[in-house]
């Protein structure tokens, strides 16, 4: 089926079920192509939110479309392909925060919004990687902080709060194969270029960045900065929205052909098919999301 084609028909699937397509900046660019809104994972579950849909097409892995489903319970919720999950959240499991929580009863956990329901029903706030340092800095100084699941997000955020904390293991595979090797190989090809990083990368390649930030703020700081070259460290799919919101100007990936397998899942098929045969639908145990949403809105509230 030809693009074109594919698109007229997912049109009027939107329009019969009164639905709504969301895309983070990671999937296919043809899959965003489609979508109504293209964010960052929690933008879009917000903006969903605020949506008269009836249904929601999340193309994102599966704690994104949950974090939907969390603030739209009316909602019907969809993931286009059922295996897009998150490895850095399958790196944390609730019945391990559970027994670390037993075992360090005054510790005040903070989850990252990149980790499923029940572990932001665990914890106390949430936090995305653009407010981290505003959440914990809001946090009191008496108590005893633990950071999940992202050890890198964590450990930058704790260095530039200046706060110390516990930070669980876990790690974005996508942005750890970022080394400072190739930082140094594409400064050399590029020295006029700024190197725009995403804080889940490791620490050295933090280090030597100019920039450090969210998606949106990689992408907001390509469109803003005087620069005209820059040199990007966080998946490949974001390089459309770049181009978009910062035209002529040069982005080079900083390493070629690094992507994100589960968010290459999302595409432009599956999405048609989600709202043909209405699936697959995203559910969450109404217990686990009064606690989860707990966690978001006291995130919000900041």
């Amino acid at each position: 089926m030809e693009f074109a084609e594919l698109k007229e028909r997912v049109a009027k699937l939107k329009a019969e079920k009164n639905a709504v397509i969301l895309a983070h900046y990671y999937t296919p660019f043809e899959t965003q192509e489609l979508a109504d809104f293209v964010g960052d994972s929690l933008e879009l579950s917000r903006l969903a939110a605020k949506t008269d849909a009836d249904t929601i097409v999340f193309c994102g892995v599966d704690f994104m479309a949950e974090s939907a489903k969390i603030l739209s319970p009316e909602k019907t919720v969809l993931t286009p392909d059922p295996r897009a999950n998150c490895p850095m959240a399958n790196m944390l499991m609730p019945k391990e925060l559970r027994r670390y929580k037993k075992e360090h009863p005054e510790t005040i956990v903070v989850a990252y919004v990149n980790c499923s329901a029940e572990i932001k029903a665990e914890a106390y706030i949430c936090c995305t990687s653009a407010n981290a340092g505003k959440v914990v800095a809001s946090l009191p100084k008496d108590k005893p902080v633990l950071f999940v699941p992202d050890r890198y997000l964590g450990t930058f955020t704790k260095n530039k709060v200046g706060r110390e904390m516990e930070v669980w293991p876990g790690f974005c595979p996508t942005h750890q194969r970022f080394t400072i090797k190739a930082v140094q190989e594409m400064k050399a090809k590029h020295p006029e270029a700024e190197l725009l990083v995403h804080p889940e990368c490791p620490e050295e390649v933090s280090a030597a960045a100019d920039f450090v930030g969210s998606t949106s703020a990689i992408i907001k700081r390509c469109a803003e900065s005087p620069s005209e070259e820059f040199i990007i460290g966080t998946e490949q799919g974001v390089l459309k929205a770049i181009r978009e919101k910062a035209p002529g100007k040069k982005v080079y990936p900083l390493l070629e052909g690094n992507v994100c397998p589960n968010m290459k899942l999302m595409t432009p098929h599956k999405v048609l098919w989600a709202l043909e045969d209405n699936e697959y639908e995203i559910k969450v145990k109404e217990e686990t999301r009064i606690k989860a949403k707990i966690a978001l809105d006291r995130m919000l509230a900041l």
